[in-house]
C-alpha cells in the first residue's frame, strides 16, 4: 500500500496539537511515553512499521510495513480524574467501530479493547492505553491491507483479518483521517463529561456494538487464571460483569475468550 500522505493528515487532522509520521520505529506508544513530561495534548505519532509494537499484556502486535494503521495519541485531559483514563480504550473502541461503518465494514467490538470485523468475526484492530503521570498514551494498531498468512491467532485461536479483506477500497491515509476524526469526537464528548463513560453517552454506544455482552465466555485473568462465565454488562467504569454459577463478578481486566456453543 502507499505511504502515509503526511501533510494531507495535518491538513485534516487540525484538532490535533502535533500529527508526525516516521519511516520505522519501535513502538509509538513508547516514543510517546518517553516524551510525556513534555509534549503536548493530544500529540499524533504513526510509523509505517513497527519493530517491536506491543499489544495487551505485552504481547507482540505484528505490524508489517506499510500495511496497516499503527498510531498513538498523547493526550493530558485536564479535569478528569486519573483514575478514569483506563476507560479511555473503551472511547478508542467506539471510534474504532464508528470508522468501521464508515468505511462500510461489519465490525463489533469485544471488550474491552478489540475490534472484530466480518461475517465470521476476526480481530482487525486492538488498543493499548498507558498511564505516564498526569498523561496517557493510547495505542491503536488497526489492520487495513491484507494479511500474510502466517499471521499467529490470538487467544482462543481468534484469527486476524483487515479492513480490505473486509470489503473496504480506502488508502491508509484515508483511514487514519477517518479514524483519527472519529476518535477526535469520541474523547471530546469524553473529556466533556470528565472521564463518565455513561454521561457522555458513549458507554451506551459501547454495549450496542458489543460482542461479548449475552455470551459465554472464558476469560483469562492477569494472574494465570481463568474463569467461565456468562457476560451480563458493562459498568460505568467499563468493566465487565459476568455472571458465574447465578453469582455476579465484575472484572477490571483480563483477556476474554468468545466461547463457541458445544465447545
Amino acid at each position: 500500500m502507499a505511504a502515509l500522505d503526511v501533510e494531507a493528515l495535518r491538513a485534516a487532522l487540525g484538532s490535533y496539537a502535533a500529527v508526525d509520521v516516521v519511516d520505522s520505529t519501535g513502538s509509538t506508544n513508547a516514543d510517546l511515553v518517553a516524551v510525556a513530561d513534555s509534549a503536548a495534548d493530544r500529540t499524533v505519532l504513526l510509523a509505517e512499521q513497527q519493530t517491536a509494537g506491543r499489544g495487551r499484556r505485552a504481547r507482540d502486535w505484528v505490524s508489517p510495513p506499510a500495511s496497516g494503521i499503527y498510531l498513538s495519541v498523547l493526550l493530558r485531559p485536564a479535569g478528569v480524574p486519573v483514575a478514569r483514563y483506563g476507560s479511555l480504550a473503551l472511547v478508542a473502541g467506539v471510534a474504532l467501530i464508528r470508522t468501521a461503518r464508515h468505511l462500510g465494514v461489519i465490525a463489533s467490538l469485544k471488550w474491552p479493547n478489540d475490534l472484530l470485523a466480518g461475517a465470521e468475526p476476526a480481530k482487525c484492530a486492538g488498543v493499548l492505553a498507558e498511564v505516564s503521570g498526569q498523561a496517557v498514551v493510547l495505542g491503536i494498531g488497526l489492520n487495513v491491507a491484507p494479511l500474510p498468512a502466517d499471521v499467529p491467532v490470538g487467544p482462543g485461536g481468534l484469527a486476524a483479518t483487515s479492513l480490505t479483506q473486509e470489503g473496504s477500497t480506502a488508502d491508509r491515509t484515508e483511514v487514519a483521517i477517518a479514524l483519527l476524526r472519529a476518535f477526535d469526537e469520541a474523547e471530546r464528548s469524553w473529556r466533556g463529561a470528565q472521564g463518565d463513560l455513561v454521561t457522555s453517552g458513549l458507554l451506551a454506544e459501547y454495549r450496542a456494538s458489543c460482542a461479548t455482552l449475552g455470551q459465554r465466555v472464558r476469560v483469562e485473568l492477569p494472574d494465570g487464571t481463568s474463569l467461565q462465565a456468562l457476560a451480563t454488562d458493562i459498568d460505568g467504569d467499563g468493566r465487565l460483569v459476568v455472571d458465574v454459577g447465578g453469582t455476579a463478578r465484575t472484572l477490571s481486566a483480563g483477556d476474554v475468550v468468545h466461547v463457541r456453543p458445544g465447545a
